[in-house]
Parts: structure tokens; sequence; C-alpha cells
């Protein structure tokens, strides 16, 4: 059995990391929170976006943009792809950084040729295991020059990434553009998503459900539908990162106030344990010390 010193000490570090386990989990309840806001505040002006395409689409179905040029002629084993992952910058948040690396490494392995893959990671997390993995010998390009971070996702954040993945597709340096990132299904459910940002698909919206055409109302684009196109579909796209960027953000939150609570009820439960075996001890050695006293006096009696 450890000394009553040993177990004081235990109990007193215990209630050390109990401290900042109990404060990591308020820290990440306020960021939760302050996250879901910004993301319900910014919701509505991406919808109407969104509305807006598909109306656009609606009534010039022929509309030529470049940002919905699937590049069909190019054959699967040629095509350039270019993931965007989003991780977390820290750890300590439970299974949340081993899910989105590990669905990452089965998409590469679904890929027709893994040299025609860039990564452009965001979190320190994710940039450093791919970085080394790539330097055992696993080709997958990961762009050393995107260093972004995770934390407090800002719509200019944002937007300079989507910028530059559009640019990218412009020059032809990358033909289809994936979105990786961990999505909230419910309070404690979570799940890895996969959702191409480029090319864009163009839905057939013309006809109702029985198949007649619709009635449209007519409209006029100033100055043509291409144009316009040109100006909403890289906010639209900046709505989509800004989103999974939010998304992933309170993932990471939710994980890590999830290992948080749990860390700090098995730490109270490690001071009760120790409390116990500490009383033990002492008693222990209070008896210990009685029978002492009682021997010595016993022999100076005699």
């Amino acid at each position: 059995m450890a000394n009553i010193r040993e177990i004081r000490e235990r109990i007193d570090s215990i209630k050390q990391i109990l401290k900042i386990t109990n404060a990591m989990y308020l820290m990440s309840s306020s960021k939760l929170k302050k996250a879901r806001k910004s993301l319900e505040d910014t919701e509505p002006y991406f919808y109407k976006l969104q509305t807006t395409i598909d109306s656009i689409l609606e009534h010039t179905p022929h509309t030529r943009q470049l940002y919905f040029d699937r590049r069909s002629g190019i054959p699967e084993e040629k095509r350039k792809k270019g993931y965007i992952v989003i991780t977390a910058d820290k750890g300590l948040c439970g299974s949340y950084n081993h899910n989105i690396l590990k669905f990452t490494e089965n998409e590469l392995q679904q890929a027709a040729d893994i040299d025609n893959c860039s990564l452009f990671i965001m979190g320190q997390v994710g940039r450093m295991y791919f970085q080394n993995r790539m330097r055992s010998g696993k080709k997958a390009y990961v762009d050393s020059e995107f260093l972004y971070t995770t934390q407090n996702p800002t719509l200019y954040r944002a937007m300079e990434i989507a910028q530059l993945v559009l640019d990218k597709f412009e020059s032809g340096e990358l033909d289809e553009v994936y979105l990786l990132y961990t999505d909230m299904v419910t309070a404690n459910t979570q799940e890895a998503r996969k959702v191409r940002l480029l090319p864009f698909e163009r839905k057939h919206l013309g006809k109702d459900k029985d198949g007649t055409l619709k009635k449209l109302p007519k409209a006029s684009f100033l100055p043509s539908p291409e144009e316009v196109m040109a100006e909403l579909i890289p906010n639209y796209a900046k709505g989509v990162i800004y989103g999974a960027m939010v998304e992933a953000f309170c993932c990471e939150q939710q994980s890590r106030m999830t290992a948080m609570d749990a860390a700090t009820t098995s730490a109270k439960d490690m001071i009760k344990d120790l409390s116990l075996l500490y009383n033990r001890a002492r008693q222990a050695a209070i008896t210990q010390e009685i029978t002492e006293v009682c021997g010595g006096a016993a022999s100076i009696g005699e």
C-alpha cells in the first residue's frame, strides 16, 4: 500500500487536472454556442443565393458557365481531384480527428490515381498527419501553403479558400473539388460527410412532377445570365465552405465537451477511491502509533 504522502500528492495532482478538464468543458460550451449563433445569422443569405441560382437555371436552362463544366472528355484515371479536409488544431476531442482522417484515407483509396489527388488541409492535426504520410511514401500531394486554422471560422477565411479552389478549377489545375468535414446530425451524433464543391450540379428544374413544363414568368438578366452566375457562384461556394467550417468547429467543441465531461467524471471517481485509500492508510498509521505507544508504556511499567 502506498504511504499517506504519496496518496495525498496523487489526490492533489488529480484535483489540478479536474480543474483543467472542467474549464475546457466550459470553454467548449461557450465556443459552441457562439459558432451556432454565427451560422444561424448567415444561413438565410446563402439559402437565398441557392434559391436565386436555381431560379436562373430554371429560366435559362442552356446557360453556359465555367463552374458547371464537368469536363467529361477527361478519363477518370486522369482527373485531378482536390479535397478540402477540415480537422482540428488540437487534440483532446475524443474520436473527432480519427474519424475524419480515416474517412479521408478511405476516399483516397477509392481514387483512380492517388498521384492526381491534392489535399488542402485545415487544422494542424490533419496537416501533420498527411505530411508525415506523404514522407512515408504514400503519395498524395499536400499543399504546404494552405495554412488555415479551424478556430473561430470567419466568412473572410471562407472567401479566401473558395477563391483559391475556384482559381485552380478555372486554370485546369483541378477538375473536381470535394469538401470533407464532420457534420453534426444530432447533439450526440456526428458523421463525416463528403460534398462536391466543383463542378456545380445543373439540376433540370424545368418540369413539374407529372412531366409537364412549368409556366415560368418572364425574366431578364443584365448584363447576361452568365455574368450574373459568375458573381453568384463564388459567393455561394463561400457559403458552402463557411457552413462546413462552422459545422466541423461545432462538432469539435461537442466532442471536446463529451471527452472533458468523461474525464471530469473519471477524475472524481479516482479522487473518491484515493480518498478511501488515504483514510485507510491514515487509520492504519494511527493504529500503529497507538500500538507502539502502548507497547512502550508497557515496557516502562515492567
